[in-house]
């Protein structure tokens, strides 16, 4: 098992959190928590940053990760 921690922002927030620590297993894909958390289900995935870095939705955390997750928005 591994510790990670979990930021959401914008509407993503909404009627969840806006950082919680997590026990996940060994292996898991940031896009495991995506699904998990049904944060995309309404609004996309904008950016994917772990560790303050952009990464992909195949990302295999490790321990101690920082996974932050911010929908797609739109305006000009």
């Amino acid at each position: 098992m591994i510790n990670v921690t979990v930021k959401l922002f914008a509407q993503y927030r909404e009627n969840r959190f806006k950082v919680e620590q997590r026990v996940y297993k060994k292996g898991i894909h940031a896009s495991e928590i995506i699904e998990e958390l049904g944060v995309a289900k309404a609004l996309p995935i904008g950016v994917l940053m772990v560790n303050s870095r952009h990464e992909s939705e195949s990302y295999i955390l490790q321990e101690g990760d920082i996974i932050a997750l911010f929908p797609k928005v739109g305006g000009g």
